[in-house]
Formats: C-alpha cells, structure tokens, sequence
C-alpha cells in the first residue's frame, strides 16, 4: 500500500511539472517534490532490505546541490527579467 502512495505521489508531481509551463517557481517545486518521493522510496527501499543509508545522505546532498542551482537560475531570472515567466525567456538574450 505504501508503494502505491508513493508512486501516486511521484506522478502526481510529474503531471504537475509538465503542466506547469508559466511560471519557473511553480516547475521548482513540482520538481522537489518528486526528488522528494524519490528520496523516500530509496530510504524505504535501503531500510527494509537493511542495506548501509550513507547512499540517501549522498542523494540529499545532491538534492541540496540541484535546489541552490535552480534557485539561483530563478534570481536571475527575476532579475534579469522582473518577473519568472517561462515564456519570456529567450536563448538568444543569454
């Protein structure tokens, strides 16, 4: 039963990722929330078959890593632009 939370969980946050084409805030936290579920499964995963969890602190710091990095994507955006509307972004003003 706990799976099928979690992979509701997981597709629920997917739906809303390629749902969300507005704003670039909206698409970051669909995305954690994903990485989330993800991390929760792999957690479930590791303490039930009792394998070591140095493997999800290792996961959480790269979810840290991804976190900083869109964040700071979206301040210059916010920036650079005014607002974080994904519309208005354009490779070419780059």
């Amino acid at each position: 039963m706990m799976d099928y939370m979690l992979m509701f969980n997981l597709m629920c946050g997917a739906v809303v990722f390629c749902s969300a084409r507005k704003h670039l805030l909206l698409t970051l936290l669909s995305l954690e929330f994903m990485v989330l579920s993800v991390f929760l499964c792999l957690f479930l995963f590791l303490y039930v078959y009792g394998y070591e969890l140095y493997f999800s602190l290792i996961f959480l710091i790269f979810t840290v890593c991804e976190g900083a990095l869109g964040l700071s994507v979206l301040v210059s955006l916010v920036r650079s632009q005014g607002n974080d509307y994904l519309s208005g972004i354009s490779t070419l003003s780059w």
